[in-house]
C-alpha cells in the first residue's frame, strides 16, 4: 500500500484532530473527508466504514481503522521512517504501550466522567479501569514530569502525541487541572511543526464550514 491511499474522515470539532496531527507527523499525503454531524456521520456510506457513526476513521488502501489510539498506533508502524514509534525490539516499546493505552483506557474514562459529574462511590472503586479520578491524574503527572523532554525520553512518539491531546483537550474545557507539569509538557507539544500545521488545517475547516 502507498502512502497516497490514505484518507482521514474527521470532523474539526472530534478527535479527529488528534488523528489530523498523527497524520501532519507521519509526514505523507493524505485526502481529508470532512462529515458533518448528523446525517454525514449517519450515511449508509460513512456506517459501512464505522457502524459506531463516529469520527475518526482512517482507510489505508483496503484497510479501515477506527478509534484514535488505533489509529495513531497503525500510524507509526506502517510508517516506521517517520520515528513515532520505538523498535519492536526495543525496551522503550513497553513504557510506549503503557501510556498510549493508559491514556486511551483510564485517563479518557477518568476525564469523561469528570465532565458528566459522575463520581464513582468509594466501595465501586475497584470496579472502574482508573479507580479515582485523583489517582489517575496523580499517576500521569509523575509520568510527565519524569519525561526528558517526551515519555520515551529524547524520542517524541505516538504516545505523548496521544497523551498530550488529552491533556491539552482536558486543560482546555476544565476536565484536567492545570498542573505546572502539565502545562510545561503540553508546551513543549504544541510547538512542533507538525502539530501547528494540523492545527490550522482543523481552524480552517471550521471556518470554511462558517
Amino acid at each position: 500500500m502507498t502512502a497516497s491511499s490514505l484518507t482521514l474522515y474527521t470532523n474539526p470539532q472530534s478527535r479527529g484532530r488528534i488523528a489530523r496531527w498523527m497524520m501532519e507527523e507521519v509526514g505523507k499525503p493524505y485526502e481529508t473527508v470532512s462529515l458533518a454531524w448528523g446525517s454525514g456521520l449517519k450515511s449508509p456510506d460513512y456506517l459501512a466504514l464505522n457502524p459506531m457513526g463516529k469520527v475518526p476513521a482512517l482507510r489505508h488502501g483496503k484497510v479501515i481503522v477506527t478509534e484514535v489510539a488505533a489509529i495513531c498506533a497503525y500510524l507509526a508502524d506502517a510508517f516506521p521512517a517517520a520515528g513515532l514509534a520505538p523498535l519492536s525490539t526495543s525496551p522503550l516499546r513497553g513504557p510506549y504501550y503503557r501510556w498510549l493505552f493508559f491514556a486511551a483506557g483510564p485517563l479518557e474514562s477518568a476525564l469523561s466522567n469528570k465532565a458528566l459529574g459522575f463520581v464513582v462511590p468509594p466501595e465501586r472503586e475497584a470496579m472502574m479501569g482508573y479507580g479515582r479520578y485523583d489517582t489517575t491524574l496523580d499517576t500521569l503527572e509523575g509520568a510527565v514530569k519524569a519525561a526528558s523532554p517526551f515519555l520515551l525520553g529524547a524520542q517524541f512518539s505516538a504516545a505523548d502525541l496521544y497523551v498530550g491531546s488529552h491533556l491539552m483537550f482536558g486543560m482546555q474545557f476544565g476536565t484536567i487541572e492545570k498542573r505546572p507539569a502539565f502545562v510545561d509538557y503540553a508546551a513543549r507539544l504544541s510547538s512542533r511543526p507538525a502539530y501547528k500545521r494540523s492545527n490550522d488545517l482543523d481552524n480552517a475547516m471550521m471556518a470554511a464550514k462558517g
